[in-house]
């Protein structure tokens, strides 16, 4: 096999050279047909064994990943009765706070700043609005405009691109 490899095409051999030496080792580990295919059967059977293994870790993380996205996209009794398969019902409440926030100043304030210490100043405000409202049972909507907005203003930057 190494000498098929040969860089010098003339130093390789040909296919009657290479049928030679295949018959010439066949010949040294001649074994019986059926332990030869036991012993194929059972090379495969382990590494499939290997593969299925790996493909379920995988399947595992990936299903673990959908459900954390889930939990941070629907509120948890919506995504519960999502996961069982069941129908979601609609929810009725008798009181409603929404909030909205705004950063006073933040055009100025990103004009005078790097893109990574805007972004950065918008994650920590952000993870602390979360960190406040996770001590509550309460469903967050997410900031999906601003998040529009950090990504905009960091491509615009040259901090991120798409």
């Amino acid at each position: 096999m190494t000498r098929c490899w040969a860089e010098e095409p003339t130093e390789r051999p040909d296919f009657s050279q290479i049928q030679v030496l295949l018959r010439k080792q066949n010949k040294e580990s001649r074994t019986n047909i059926l332990d030869n295919l036991l012993s194929r059967m059972e090379q495969y059977a382990n590494n499939l064994e290997e593969l299925v293994e790996e493909r379920t870790q995988a399947y595992h993380e990936e299903k673990r990943k959908a459900e954390a996205l889930l939990y941070q996209i629907l509120p948890h009794s919506v995504a519960e009765q999502l996961k069982r398969g069941e129908t979601v019902q609609a929810e009725a409440f008798d009181s409603v706070t929404i909030y909205f926030s705004d950063i006073v100043g933040f055009t100025a304030i990103s004009a005078e700043s790097t893109p990574m210490e805007v972004v950065t100043l918008l994650n920590d405000l952000y993870t602390c609005f979360d960190a406040i409202i996770d001590n509550f049972d309460v469903y967050k909507v997410k900031k999906t405009k601003t998040f529009i907005h950090i990504y905009f203003y960091a491509q615009c930057r040259g901090l991120v691109q798409f």
